[in-house]
């Protein structure tokens, strides 16, 4: 991981010759697997060595190693050169070794050198770790099984001495964010304590040093950048002046106003994961919670990213992985598992927030004999219904009601397996936040057969007398429902709807919007100074078909049966506009040349703040939609977008990377932080 800052005003030659340690670090620090992801079920198993390969001659070994390697190492425990000793390195995980100062890269990734691991480095060093700037290369497979042989007589002093050496005591978990500061992060202009601001869902923010009058003045601060070109959709959190996010199983602390990196954690997966994405972390009493591709629910310290606890709830043997953003109220961390697209049966729970023990679960596929399995033909089919939970939850702290988006039913594209409404698919929940017991719902598609998620309940505010709350999803709609009576004030589109009702067909039908459509991972913002909602969008439509024959349900693969043939990229566009918050009508609305799907910031300073996919962050009038801002960030705009106050100074910080797969996107994942001079 690296922190690019905009002015290098040193020398070349100290530089270039830094570079000789990091890139020996290098050696040590890439993934695995030669698309730098690990595979799922076996993220550091060790590949058997191919037919044919030769044994190792250990006395030729060393003379290799002398001529290749011992410029930068040695093979002295406890003595390091530019790189770390290779006493011991056979068995040693990478970046383990104490008294050596490794890179973030290296250190956090999970390599563990085994004698195939080794050969296979030496074949072809970028191969086997594409970006590495070590070129290692020995094409002599007799050479390469020499030099692992030699490695090998060396194991011993190294790993007895690490032994030996006592662990360091845990750093004490203290600090903040408390539940006060929690109850009032709406007004805190110095943070970000939840993945859409507060627990309203708001995304505003009441900074106002940046306006329309000098938002072209903005520049790039700082920038962030790590190794991973996974998916980068985090929603990024600010507390005391360090901002936290997540790239995949990878989860970092840095400085909110230099990009500095504070610390990084790695998160080994331990058992199968169907999708690395990962939404963001929540965070309380010094305490950071998140979930895992392979389901685990984890918590470190917020001061040094330490593993506090850990607790498996989740699994892709039920075809479930974590994804959301937990949200944190009192003791209780509530969280729910991703998976429908592969046939989970879903819940929303509560857990303890100092030993992560479970306290409520609540199933939003139904068990027999409770409210709603009479919506489903059978227990087969609730026993594969899908019902994903992906995308922030809202919460009324004063009535203690938290607000929960269930996702689409499965198989998404064949619902004659499933006749009837498939509660609680594509429903707006409203919770005890205490109890998990159900208070109110409402299913906004029912018998989904177009996988057209329900994915916002936020925000949720008040006007004219009123509590209301903005709900919308992949079916390219926004509503807002009182929530005290629940009548709807207003349905209006944000996106095409066209041949919406079209049932799939063996032969295919083609329908608006198409599976990429609508709301994604991130919802609208309110402001409550202009009384708008500000709504960015997708669209891009799609040709739906059906299976010839009913699906059967297999673990670890998609239960879809059907398929989507999406438009040609070319037709893909965005919206976004600016929306009276009580009766929906237009104050402005703009088409975007690509799908949008980042986070939106409203402020006071009557500037949006969001990005697009075609890398630039973006500074937008908020009165009239104009651009008044944009920066190529070397990377696609599809995450969380942020602002907060450090020293008097407003910042705004956006994510930037590969979207997803289906999105695509360019760049590896990165923070870039931005502020006026």
């Amino acid at each position: 991981m690296s922190r690019t800052p905009l002015r290098q005003d040193a020398p070349a030659w100290p530089r270039a010759l830094a570079l000789v340690p990091l890139l020996t670090a290098l050696l040590l620090a890439a993934p695995a697997h030669a698309d730098g992801v690990p595979d799922p079920g076996a993220p550091h198993a060790v590949s058997p060595a191919p037919a044919g390969t030769p044994t190792g001659d250990a006395g030729a070994g060393k003379t290799v190693f002398d001529n290749q390697c011992a410029a930068c190492h040695t093979a002295t425990p406890g003595r390091n050169g530019f790189g770390p000793s290779l006493a011991g390195v056979v068995g040693r995980r990478a970046g383990s070794l104490r008294g050596y100062h490794y890179t973030d890269a290296m250190a956090h990734s999970g390599i563990t050198w085994t004698a195939p691991e080794i050969e296979s480095f030496l074949a072809s060093s970028t191969a086997k770790v594409p970006g590495t700037a070590m070129a290692v290369s020995l094409s002599d497979p007799k050479a390469r099984a020499d030099v692992v042989a030699w490695l090998a007589t060396l194991s011993g002093p190294a790993n007895d001495a690490q032994a030996a050496a006592p662990a360091p005591a845990p750093t004490p978990v203290r600090g903040g964010p408390t539940q006060a500061e929690l109850l009032g992060a709406a007004r805190d202009r110095a943070s970000w304590l939840y993945a859409s601001k507060d627990w309203s869902g708001q995304r505003y923010v009441d900074l106002a040093q940046i306006t329309p009058a000098n938002a072209n003045r903005l520049r790039a601060e700082c920038i962030f950048r790590t190794d991973r070109s996974g998916a980068t959709q985090s929603n990024p959190l600010v507390y005391d002046g360090v901002l936290y996010f997540t790239s995949e199983e990878l989860t970092f602390a840095i400085d909110a106003a230099t990009c500095r990196p504070r610390w990084t954690h790695r998160w080994d997966i331990k058992d199968g994961a169907l999708s690395r994405t990962n939404r963001g972390v929540a965070i309380k009493d010094g305490r950071l919670v998140r979930g895992t591709p392979d389901g685990w629910l984890i918590e470190l310290n917020m001061a040094d990213g330490s593993l506090i606890w850990q607790r498996k709830i989740a699994d892709a043997k039920s075809s479930q992985y974590l994804s959301m953003p937990p949200l944190i109220y009192e003791n209780l961390i509530i969280v729910g598992p991703a998976g429908a697209d592969w046939g989970a049966k879903n819940w929303v729970g509560a857990f303890d927030l100092v030993t992560g023990a479970p306290v409520w679960r609540f199933n939003v596929i139904p068990d027999d004999g409770e409210p709603g399995a009479d919506s489903w033909p059978s227990a087969e089919a609730r026993a594969h219904g899908g019902g994903s939970l992906w995308t922030p939850f809202t919460l009324d702290a004063e009535r203690g009601v938290l607000w929960v988006p269930v996702g689409n039913p499965a198989p998404d594209f064949y619902r004659d397996v499933r006749e009837g409404a498939n509660l609680y698919t594509n429903a707006a929940l409203a919770l005890d936040v205490r109890s998990g017991r159900l208070l109110w719902h409402r299913q906004f598609g029912p018998a989904d057969d177009h996988d057209r998620d329900l994915s916002q309940t936020s925000p949720l505010f008040s006007a004219g007398g009123r509590r209301l709350i903005a709900i919308g999803g992949k079916d390219g709609l926004l509503r807002v429902i009182d929530r005290d009576s629940h009548a709807q004030l207003f349905e209006t589109a944000i996106t095409s709807r066209e041949g919406f009702d079209a049932q799939p067909t063996p032969e295919g039908v083609h329908s608006c919007p198409g599976l990429l459509g609508g709301l994604e991972w991130n919802g609208p913002a309110y402001s409550p100074r202009a009384h708008a909602l500000y709504v960015s969008s997708i669209d891009w439509c799609g040709t739906f078909t059906r299976a010839a024959q009913p699906p059967a349900f297999v673990a670890n693969a998609h239960y879809y049966g059907g398929a989507v043939a999406p438009d040609p990229a070319d037709r893909r566009k965005g919206w976004i506009q600016a929306l009276d918050a009580t009766t929906g009508k237009p104050r402005w609305k703009r088409e975007w040349p690509t799908p949008l799907t980042a986070g939106i910031v409203a402020t006071a300073g009557g500037v949006l703040f969001t990005g697009d996919l075609d890398n630039n962050f973006l500074a937008l009038d908020a009165a009239t939609g104009r651009t008044l801002y944009r920066f190529n960030t070397g990377g696609s705009v599809g995450g969380g977008v942020v602002s907060y106050e450090i020293g008097g100074h407003q910042y705004v910080a956006t994510t930037s990377g590969v979207v997803s797969g289906f999105f695509g996107g360019t760049g590896t994942s990165a923070i870039v932080v931005f502020g006026l001079p």
